[in-house]
């Protein structure tokens, strides 16, 4: 494949990657309340559902789902309820008083929430539909191609993404961790959770 393919694939999916989305909006609100860690744990759960994604292309299943309107519009209103659930969680936490030091532990979970956030976003599997094809040649490998392709639409996601989830791990540990500015970071991110669920519902 042509180094000038790939690249030309590569300036195609930026402007859908830097859109302001679940996913973005997600990892952001995770590095805003929970720090560095939350962020990139967040960030690896993300690239996990596109992982996932790729592969269900590759064995014909997001073809299947992108056919069927009925399954397409399901997945669709899963993924909004469930980041409004985390939304609803955070808005919560904001309220509560009280002192609310970072656990660790605690970002074990945020890989299973990455996940399902990116999993149960369609868009995702509409650029291995809708984008991706646009750049295969036909007369090669196609496989390889499309992993290609993949790859580094992933590895892009991964930069991306986990630049703008470092930058809000700065900002919401700059101030401290007083109750103050942790119930602060809580509702901002309960509200980018918010914007998230909207984007999707209506998209």
């Amino acid at each position: 494949m042509e180094f000038n393919t790939l690249l030309l694939f590569a300036l195609t999916v930026l402007p859908l990657i830097c859109t302001p989305g679940p996913d973005i909006l997600f990892i952001s609100s995770q590095g805003l309340s929970g720090g560095m860690k939350s962020a990139w744990v967040a960030n690896a759960g993300v690239i996990s559902g596109y992982l996932t994604h790729a592969l269900l292309s590759a064995l014909g299943l997001a073809a299947l789902v992108s056919a069927s309107p009925i399954l397409f519009h399901l997945l669709k209103w899963v993924g909004v309820f469930y980041i409004s659930y985390l939304a609803v969680k955070m808005l919560i936490s904001a309220c509560k008083k009280g002192q609310l030091a970072l656990d660790a532990s605690k970002t074990s979970h945020l890989f299973r929430k990455g996940f399902l956030t990116s999993f149960l976003n369609p868009k995702g599997l509409l650029v291995y539909l809708a984008i991706l094809p646009n750049f295969i040649d036909n007369h090669n490998d196609i496989a390889t191609q499309s992993l290609l392709l993949s790859g580094i639409f992933i590895t892009t996601c991964l930069i991306i993404y986990g630049l703008l989830g470092t930058f809000f791990a700065y900002i919401g540990l700059k101030g401290g961790l007083s109750e103050k500015r942790r119930r602060y970071n809580d509702g901002i991110a309960g509200g980018l959770l918010t914007l998230a669920a909207i984007n999707l519902a209506l998209n």
